[in-house]
């Protein structure tokens, strides 16, 4: 038999209007038109999976053309990016009612998944990428356009 690691790096990512993170009563990062990321890393996550995921949020089309319909991305209209890290997207729920967050990925390996993501996205971007601050309690708010949310996981790559 052959047994594979299942790795899970997960997105949710919002199509807004515009959105900013508040960490310590300071704005950490703000923008205008484009996604707002929520990155969940798991332990057996790995820099194929950061750079998977980069290439798929870049490419999706999902902001309107000239006829309204979903058909430009993120790179097409000059968006901008909204990065926030959040361990709570791998919760499990399977047991009991209080969430088990075993499988997250613990920081000295998260961060650097983290900022790599953060860096690939800066690249494939026009604009700066804007972020929260890694393992801070942060307030997001944003307007959701549309509203568009979609989740997207490495192992599945859907």
């Amino acid at each position: 038999h052959t047994y594979s690691i299942l790795i899970n790096m997960r997105v949710v990512i919002q199509r807004v209007s515009k959105a900013s993170v508040t960490v310590d009563h300071n704005i950490t990062g703000s923008i205008g038109q484009g996604y707002v990321i929520l990155l969940g890393i798991e332990k057996e996550d790995t820099i194929i999976d950061s750079d998977w995921l980069c290439k798929k949020i870049t490419a999706l089309r999902v902001f309107a053309d000239t006829d309204g319909k979903m058909n430009l991305s993120v790179t097409d209209i000059e968006g901008e990016c909204l990065i926030i890290s959040q361990f709570t997207l791998h919760a499990g729920t399977k047991k009991g009612n209080r969430p088990s967050f075993i499988k997250a990925a613990r920081p000295d390996q998260a961060i650097p998944l983290y900022e790599a993501f953060v860096s690939r996205m800066q690249d494939a971007l026009t604009k700066p990428v804007q972020t929260g601050k890694f393992g801070a309690d942060m307030q997001v708010s944003l307007i959701n356009d549309g509203p568009v949310t979609i989740i997207i996981d490495s192992k599945t790559r859907e």
